[in-house]
């Protein structure tokens, strides 16, 4: 296999995992995958990510806690989220959802059950493991494009050695608490977290895969 084709096969195998096992990743595994993802592009070879990863106890603790702050509502994200999603990337994420939601038996309109799958995303869908993602906030939207290069480094690599994943924005929407939780410096942005293990290839949210734009709709040739 070229090595095209295997950037094209983890491209294409990795996804977003919504069900977990609880068989934790060894500490070797972890490591090679933080030592491959930091081999990333920054602007001015700044490097600004910084990841804390949780132990299964660990893990567990921060699970229960952001549950629990999650359950009071009160979300503040570090970095400016989206004003929209107009037109076709709208259409995109509404139809991740409905795919989600068909796939875990959510009905349209069943507000409870909607609501309780999105509240999956504070117990870290079970997983294992979870890798706390920030940057400076100096470097603002800058070492925010650059620590994406490295999230997604993470998941390639992850998945190249057998460990799935999911990037959470949700977790991060609760940035002063994982920040107090963690004790992490109020001067970085919490910009994501993954969480990582081994997926539960028998729960009906890992039965779906999301579609992908064609080179047609994203690519423009000019001469």
């Amino acid at each position: 296999m070229t090595d095209i084709e295997t950037l094209q096969n983890l491209l294409s195998t990795r996804y977003s995992c919504r069900a977990f096992r609880s068989d934790p990743v060894p500490g070797e595994t972890i490591h090679q995958i933080i030592d491959a993802a930091r081999h990333v592009p920054s602007w001015c070879n700044a490097q600004p990510w910084q990841v804390i990863v949780t132990e299964p106890k660990a893990t567990e603790k921060f699970r229960k806690a952001l549950q629990e702050e999650a359950a009071k509502g009160s979300p503040r994200l570090d970095l400016q989220g989206p004003d929209g999603y107009p037109g076709v990337y709208g259409d995109r994420r509404r139809t991740c959802g409905w795919q989600l939601y068909d796939a875990v038996g959510v009905q349209k309109g069943d507000r409870a059950a909607s609501g309780a799958q999105m509240m999956r995303n504070f117990a870290l869908f079970d997983a294992p493991h979870v890798a706390i993602i920030s940057s400076p906030r100096a470097l603002r939207g800058y070492g925010a494009m650059d620590t994406g290069r490295f999230v997604t480094a993470f998941t390639l690599a992850a998945r190249a050695l057998g460990v799935d994943s999911i990037a959470q924005a949700a977790v991060a929407s609760y940035a002063d608490f994982v920040r107090r939780h963690f004790e992490i410096s109020d001067d970085r942005m919490i910009l994501c977290a993954i969480s990582f293990g081994y997926a539960d290839p028998d729960h009906p949210a890992n039965g779906f895969k999301t579609e992908r734009a064609s080179l047609k709709e994203i690519m423009e040739v000019r001469s």
